[in-house]
């Protein structure tokens, strides 16, 4: 038996270190690894279930070929790598490589992924996309305000004397951020909840102020009004740190406790006790979850809750600050999100690009040429873009498809040929994290089972069979051995003397650059060199107001109830859904419904329904819930279309004010009773 050292590369907060139990090539156990102080405590439930996930007899472990509709048959490597570069070839010689879409998005995250982008730059380019699903918007506005994304350390949380959890839900998708919130309640600090939602967090909370979907900005306006009021603001923080606080201060004035109770349908009680608590409880650490920015008007939410940071002087000091996002891990990278994500700074054999957020409209639209060739890999569009009727359309208007994936998801009954990825045992790479400050090894463990191939090794096989040049392909693809992909990680580390591979094989490290208190210093990169409450960027790069400000989303009449499509502790994205580990818990997809809404259509708790807008339809079963507000309904973010109702059969692609994120939560929809 063996105990190794790893990490989580999943897309969530936590990116847990774990060690990993390994007995003759098989993975039997997940353990905690407290050399990490942000997750010692060891993984969620979807941590444990990598031991089912790595044996599961669902995964694909070969090649296989679409012989008919939902039906595949196994072949050989040498004939799936055959088509492929003979498909590839047809392409970029009669319709050139912008014929060929390139998708990839963050079902694994690793340094190693920029094999494949080096793998299509050799090629001559390939059709991409620009933006991001997640958390775009709310990085744009940080970016904007601070000049960077970072935060203090996950355990200084413990010494705030408020946290205020604004729409996010730790006890089910961030369990390791519990850990300081219990340790900051325990020495006497407040925990209160801003959410739509009744949610396992709320019930650790003080208090929860419901607050209604889409209008966080005129609450963090109102608040800003209610604490300026009372000068409860950090006088001298302002003074020295703050562009455009006098402006922001006059437009607040129109957001009275009045209005504001209006337009969020929280008593007037209610907004003064939380104005009072914000501006006189101090450390205070605010902590917005990344539902709230996905609206059409989410970046400019994000900028009127961070106001409410800035304005009390929480941030840069211990126990307070705006706690979002924390790149400090991302030491590697050339471009930070979200600049990464902007069309504009790509290799220029990436110019053409298409929006995530308008994926099936912006392929079945394109021309000159148009896309023939889908590659797919870490991802699931079919599920989690926008739109799923219009991406399904846009991909069967493609001649050929390729899915590189472990699972038969819904993308990959689209598929022409689908390709065995590997999973996080099965390679080494080095991770890092957007809540947590290390740098980590998610260290290989085992051997691929079946004829699994990682994806460095098809672009190097690929790269081979295309007669790509032999000295690009020894500097940008490894060979695929062992000692190539820790040679070719060495090649990230070299400058950062205080990372090594062997000691990252031991457990998680920190980089030189780590700060516990970011903006301690009170040095902002931005171009004031102060926080910008007014910022002239967000005018010009975006065309929004230079101030922070509330646009109402638009009225929906057509549709009563608005979808909002949270995480769930089940599921991370569209992974862990499949398994029987996570099926004994959600055997199936419920739509949440408050029972007031459901007895209006005269629903039963446990009925199935149809659900339906202009964009599609479904069938779901109704689970009541008292704990939403009247007018939304929850089907959590994830679920398969191929096991019932997903939430993107109902959204639209629609961007976000700012950022290119994806306005999900832009989505109303209608029930309806099934007739037997």
């Amino acid at each position: 038996m063996k105990l190794i050292s790893s990490a989580c590369p999943r897309n969530c907060y936590s990116t847990c270190s774990i060690k990993v139990r390994v007995e003759n090539n098989t993975v039997t156990g997940i353990e905690p690894h407290i050399e990490n102080r942000a997750t010692p405590e060891g993984p969620c439930i979807k941590g444990l279930a990598y031991v089912e996930r790595a044996n599961s007899k669902s995964r694909i472990l070969y090649p296989q070929k679409k012989v008919a509709e939902g039906k595949y048959e196994r072949i050989s490597w040498e004939e799936a790598l055959d088509t492929i570069a003979e498909k590839l070839t047809h392409c970029k010689e009669n319709f050139g490589p912008h014929s060929i879409l390139y998708f990839a998005s963050s079902g694994m995250s690793g340094l190693l992924n920029g094999v494949s982008t080096n793998f299509w730059k050799l090629f001559g380019g390939a059709t991409t996309t620009y933006g991001n699903l997640c958390w775009p918007a709310g990085l744009e506005a940080t970016r904007l305000t601070l000049g960077a994304n970072k935060h203090n350390a996950p355990w200084d949380l413990e010494y705030a004397k408020l946290i205020v959890l604004w729409g996010k839900n730790p006890a089910e998708t961030n369990i390791q951020e519990m850990i300081p919130i219990e340790k900051a309640q325990e020495k006497g600090a407040k925990f209160v909840v801003v959410d739509p939602r009744r949610t396992p967090s709320t019930e650790r909370a003080n208090s929860l102020f419901q607050v209604k979907s889409g209008t966080d900005a005129a609450l963090a306006l109102g608040l800003a009004r209610e604490i300026i009021k009372n000068d409860w603001i950090d006088h001298e923080f302002i003074e020295k740190n703050v562009l455009g606080f006098e402006p922001f201060k006059e437009r607040v004035e129109a957001y009275t406790i009045e209005k504001v109770s209006q337009i969020c349908r929280i008593s007037e009680d209610a907004i003064r006790s939380l104005a009072k608590q914000i501006g006189t409880i101090k450390p205070m650490t605010l902590i917005p979850g990344y539902g709230l920015q996905r609206y059409e008007n989410g970046g400019q939410t994000t900028r009127c809750l961070l106001a409410l940071s800035v304005i009390t002087g929480n941030i840069g000091r211990k126990g307070g600050c705006w706690h979002y996002a924390n790149l400090q891990s991302y030491v590697f990278d050339d471009v930070k999100e979200p600049e990464s994500y902007f069309p504009g700074c790509e290799h220029p054999s990436f110019r053409r690009k298409i929006s995530v957020a308008k994926l099936g409209e912006d392929l079945l639209n394109i021309k000159d040429p148009e896309v023939k060739f889908i590659w797919v890999e870490r991802g699931n569009p079919l599920s989690q873009n926008p739109d799923t009727n219009s991406i399904r359309k846009a991909f069967r208007k493609a001649d050929f498809r390729v899915v590189v994936e472990q699972f038969m998801t819904d993308t990959a009954y689209e598929a022409d040929l689908i390709l065995p990825a590997k999973n996080m045992f099965e390679q080494s790479d080095i991770i890092g994290s957007y809540w947590n400050p290390y740098v980590q090894l998610k260290q290989k463990v085992l051997e691929p089972a079946g004829e699994v191939k990682p994806e460095t090794e098809i672009y190097y096989l690929l790269a081979k069979r295309l007669g790509m040049d032999e000295a690009a392909i020894s500097k940008h693809i490894p060979e695929p051995t062992d000692e190539a992909i820790e040679e070719y990680l060495n090649g990230f580390l070299k400058d950062f003397p205080e990372l090594s591979l062997e000691e990252l094989k031991k457990g998680p490290q920190l980089a030189n650059s780590f700060e516990e208190i970011p903006f301690a210093d009170h040095q902002f990169p931005t171009p004031s060199g102060k926080i910008e409450l007014y910022s002239e960027q967000a005018k010009i790069l975006w065309g929004i107001d230079a101030l922070p400000d509330y646009v109402p989303l638009p009225v929906q009449k057509e549709f009563p109830l608005q979808l909002i499509s949270p995480n769930s502790k089940n599921r991370i994205h569209s992974q862990f859904g499949n398994l029987e580990v996570i099926k004994q818990f959600e055997p199936e997809a419920y739509l949440y419904v408050h029972p007031l809404d459901a007895e209006a259509k005269g629903i039963a708790n446990r009925e199935k329904v149809e659900i339906y807008n202009h964009q599609g339809k479904s069938e779901v079963r109704v689970q009541f819930d008292l704990g939403l507000r009247q007018g939304n309904v929850v089907l959590t973010n994830g679920h398969w279309a191929i096991n019932g109702a997903a939430p993107n059969l109902f959204t639209t692609g629609k961007e976000t004010d700012i950022g290119h994120g994806t306005a999900f939560h832009n989505t109303w929809v209608d029930l309806k009773k099934i007739k037997n």
